[in-house]
């Protein structure tokens, strides 16, 4: 089931007028896609942060128009604390869109067992499936996954109807022993003679009495 968002008109535009609706608690929109006119919107930020929390990706925009949209992209502050304005395209219940999400791995890998260390290199893939049925996560299996082996894109678990387009040979995760450090010798001084602070200024001043 899809997150309702609340939607109203937006007649300004700017970046000052931006940050006066989110001091009000409200979030600047855009709504494109299918050919039709681009609107200019406003939703609660609250309604937003909530259907951020839920992992939602297609929500119900209601209020000012009432249409499915998928969360194309959001634009935060420079810490990622706070939604600064969203892209929302439109979107039908049989439409497939590309769209990138998170492997979570499960299980515990043997190779571990037996001294190695889990490196997951690659936290997304991208995938196509229908707008409706966007997975919030995919699992990848590491219970079969030894010392030094690796598991691929095409390892990761897809439901029904969702469609590969990372490169199956992408290496997501791989266990391997604990590189260790070399410790950097200390440059030895064994049989080298200190030297001696104001030695050359002494020889020197014995030179010129000499002279």
């Amino acid at each position: 089931m899809s997150e309702a968002l609340k939607v109203e008109p937006r007649k300004t535009h700017g970046k000052r007028n931006a940050r006066r609706m989110r001091r009000q608690g409200t979030i600047p929109v855009v709504l494109y896609g299918h050919g039709e006119k681009t609107l200019s919107l406003a939703v609660s930020a609250d309604q937003l942060a909530a259907a951020l929390r839920h992992g939602a990706r297609v929500v119900d925009l209601d209020g000012a128009v009432k249409e499915k949209a998928f969360i194309r992209e959001l634009q935060w502050d420079p810490f990622g604390i706070e939604v600064l304005h969203v892209d929302f395209t439109r979107v039908s219940a049989d439409e497939r869109v590309e769209i990138e999400v998170a492997i979570a791995l499960r299980g515990e890998s043997p190779g571990v067992k037996e001294g190695g260390h889990i490196d997951q290199t690659q936290h997304t893939v991208e995938i196509e499936c229908l707008a409706i049925a966007i997975p919030e996560k995919l699992e990848l299996k590491i219970t079969g996954l030894g010392l030094d082996q690796s598991l691929r894109a095409r390892d990761v678990e897809l439901p029904s109807g969702v469609k590969l387009l990372t490169d199956p040979e992408t290496v997501i995760v791989h266990c391997a022993l604990p590189v260790e450090e070399k410790e950097e010798e200390a440059p030895t001084t064994e049989g080298a003679e200190p030297e001696i602070i104001g030695r050359k200024a002494e020889e020197g001043e014995e030179g010129a009495e000499e002279a």
